[in-house]
């Protein structure tokens, strides 16, 4: 984002100026209009030890003369001018060799000269950048079915120009005695019958599945209109008859279909891998044993083990504190927004995050699988969501169209007793007859809202959100990260302005990579500030106090004021005071929302008082304003309220339950990963303006359809009753139908015109 213009957080403002201080600018050239915010630069850069020992692992494995090659995730990359970045940072580093990053897969390949290059340098270089580096993990396994349809449309593509070019010389006038007629028709048959086996078969295929579980099935009336089309076809060919051959309008029927499920599939697929790389990978805690420290997945722990935290991590399971003193943050647990103080021998809940400096001991007091983090985590299976509303179409449709073009027949055999011109009736309402408002239509519709929603960043994950939308009559909300921020905001920056040079050095020093909400606030004001010079020397952290370096202190005074102070040597140089605050669009998106009918609540872990004092800033009644609750306590108001009619937005492992017992799910924090597995949907930013914009986008993707479902019956009407008294004959009926599809298409781009 240009320097000038508003930032979504101070993350992204360093970044920016720090792109354009090392003479990076070209990357604003390349980037995507919406990219995921910086705000992890706000976060500490962590212990990149484990990267330390893997690439003294590769260099280990490398060949004599060969180069060290690592596989490493990188969480954050959202676009082509991310890879360029990473690129371009790489080749700085010593011994740097090739980089390979993937912006689909969100993993880098690294090769570099053994003994030349440091890997974990390299990523404490991405963190300035709001890039972490992360272990690669296990590969996907199978194939993603984009990749299948891709290959299907790309196929089908082929053969379909094939047969479209043996079926030209009949459309210019050749003659059937025409020697090489009955080889040309022959290869156009050929053709449309692999099309039919190589592509059509995914519909067809996909058609019998729905018959056998007694549910219409989007895809059978494209089944029935492609079998439809090629027998009529082949009976054609049997027959010697051209005018009832339509070779190659089976096969560019088959491509064009596969092409615009390619483009639906593809889009949740995208959706979905931006979302998973986005977030942290799982972190290896220190366990004691077999008498020494090994690195271990948290879901090993059992209880009695003692393991180690270290700065922002989270305590797994349930645990006894060791350590003399410590203060953790219960904000992903409970909601509370203000770091606790845990004395050595006291009980620290699974989900508790370290908030000061430095590394404490604990003892698991219960398993992984026991504990409430292993709960809230747990996905939960839910079934997609039926298109109820398409499957009453599917039946109306498939029952009038059958129906249709079996009197036809029986009449049209009745009244001439000619099979060929009883077949041509019967065929060409099964070709005219057009289901491409279902089949390729409403599909593309969604396609094009979730692509124009992707550009303003929000970010659907769930292939039945669409579905599930239309039953949405109510938002509930959590309060700290979703209206609120998830730290507090600075009521006097005008106090950092009078600060000396000495006095700014310190401050950047105590509060860089310190993960305690305050210092974090702190951090983001200073790096909009641009501040970059910072006081040598090692920071200490003193427990109920505060954090030291040399002579200067950040901390709380002992006269409960609630305030910060900064001092040098027992003399103060600023306070600093601090206040919650809703997010900046909270009010305007929330009067917004219940102009459209819908019933509004927050649910939340922090204190009631809070809450009820966040409700009446944004106007929403007290009575629909819950606090202190506990996860089962949430999912069990949901259960009781609105839970089928509910579209729950949290980010926090307190919210997980709740999700399980919502309609619809979505979160604003891609970079935590507490709910990466549950959220149907994602949005960037730090307003909550997202979840309009996907109602409004809902809004236009119904109507649209709506007058799709319009067109579909009028065009049907028309098209098969001139069809069924003898008006129109299977070629007339293959150019219409396409024709029909174009105006199909035309009716979505003016539709979804309005989702911006």
């Amino acid at each position: 984002m240009p320097l000038g213009e508003a930032y979504c957080c101070g993350g992204c403002a360093f970044v920016s100026r720090l792109i354009r201080d090392e003479g990076l600018s070209d990357y604003y050239q390349i980037k995507d209009a919406v990219t995921a915010p910086a705000d992890g630069v706000l976060l500490p850069a962590g212990d990149f030890a484990w990267l330390t020992v893997s690439a003294s692992a590769a260099e280990a494995k490398a060949a004599a003369g060969r180069a060290a090659e690592l596989e490493l995730a990188v969480q954050g990359v959202s676009c082509a001018a991310c890879v360029w970045l990473i690129d371009r940072l790489y080749r700085r580093q010593p011994g740097a060799g090739d980089i390979e990053v993937s912006a689909e897969s969100g993993r880098m390949r690294l090769r570099w000269k053994a003994g030349e290059f440091d890997a974990a340098a390299f990523a404490r270089e991405l963190h300035r950048y709001g890039y972490s580096a992360g272990p690669a993990g296990e590969a996907e396994e199978g194939e993603g079915e984009s990749r299948a349809l891709a290959r299907k449309t790309g196929l089908s593509a082929a053969l379909a120009m094939n047969a479209m070019l043996f079926a030209l010389p009949a459309y210019f006038g050749m003659a059937a005695d025409f020697a090489y007629a009955r080889l040309f028709e022959t290869l156009a048959l050929g053709f449309a019958t692999l099309t039919l086996l190589g592509g059509g078969g995914y519909f067809i295929t996909r058609a019998v599945r729905s018959l056998r579980e007694g549910v219409p099935h989007l895809d059978l009336p494209i089944a029935l209109g492609i079998v439809g089309a090629y027998l009529g076809s082949v009976y054609g060919w049997f027959t010697g008859n051209p005018e009832c051959q339509y070779f190659d309008f089976v096969s560019a029927f088959i491509t064009l279909m596969l092409a615009g499920r390619w483009a639906q599939v593809v889009a949740v697929e995208r959706n979905r891998r931006r979302l998973l790389r986005e977030q942290p990978a799982a972190a290896r805690l220190a366990v004691w044993r077999a008498d020494d420290w090994t690195l271990a997945a948290p879901e090993s722990l059992r209880t009695g083990e003692r393991f180690q935290v270290k700065s922002a991590a989270m305590v797994p399971v349930g645990a006894r504190l060791e350590s003399r003193e410590a203060e953790f943050s219960l904000a992903w647990i409970t909601g509370e927004a203000e770091p606790r103080r845990f004395m050595a021998g006291q009980g620290v809940p699974a989900g508790a995050s370290l908030a000061g400096g430095g590394t404490v001991e604990l003892t698991a007091t219960q398993d992984w699988e026991g504990s409430l983090l292993a709960e809230l985590l747990r996905p939960v299976e839910r079934a997609p969501e039926r298109a109820r509303l398409i499957e009453r179409v599917v039946k109306a449709y498939l029952v009038g169209i059958i129906g249709a073009a079996m009197a036809a027949g029986i009449w049209w055999g009745w009244k001439t007793g000619d099979l060929g011109a009883t077949g041509e009736v019967v065929i060409s309402i099964l070709v005219v007859s057009c289901p491409c408002a279902l089949g390729l239509a409403f599909p593309l519709a969604e396609e094009i809202a979730t692509v124009r929603l992707r550009r303003a960043g929000v970010f659907i994950r769930a292939g039945d959100l669409w579905a599930r939308l239309n039953r949405v009559r109510s938002v509930v909300f959590d309060k700290t990260g979703t209206l609120t921020g998830d730290t507090p905001a600075l009521r006097n920056p005008e106090a950092l302005d009078s600060l000396s040079s000495d006095a700014r050095a310190a401050l950047l020093a105590l509060v860089r990579e310190n993960p305690h909400p305050v210092a974090r606030a702190l951090l983001e004001v200073v790096l909009v500030r641009g501040w970059s010079d910072t006081l040598a020397g090692e920071v200490t952290e003193e427990i109920g106090r505060g954090v030291r370096v040399g002579s200067w202190m950040l901390g709380r005074p002992e006269d409960g004021s609630g305030q910060t102070v900064l001092s040098w040597s027992g003399q103060v140089a600023a306070r600093f005071m601090f206040s919650e605050k809703a997010r900046a669009d909270a009010k305007v998106e929330v009067d917004l929302l219940r102009r459209r009918g819908l019933e509004l609540a927050i649910l939340s872990g922090d204190q009631q008082a809070k809450v009820t004092a966040l409700a009446g800033e944004l106007g929403l009644p007290v009575n629909r304003a819950y606090g202190e609750l506990s996860p089962r306590e949430k999912a069990g108001w949901l259960d009781a309220n609105a839970g089928e009619t509910a579209f729950m937005l949290g980010d926090g492992a307190n919210d997980s339950l709740a999700f399980d017992h919502a309609l619809c799910r979505g979160t604003p924090a891609v970079h935590r990963g507490v709910l990466a597995t549950k959220a149907d949907v994602y949005y960037l930013g730090r307003g909550i303006a997202g979840v309009r914009a996907l109602l409004e986008a809902n809004d236009a993707r119904r109507s649209t359809q709506t007058a799709l479902l319009i067109f579909m019956i009028a065009y049907n009407l028309a098209a098969v009753g001139l069809a069924a008294t003898g008006h129109m004959n299977p070629l007339f009926a293959a150019v219409l139908m396409p024709l029909s599809s174009l105006a199909t298409l035309a009716i979505v781009w003016i539709g979804l015109r309005r989702v911006r």
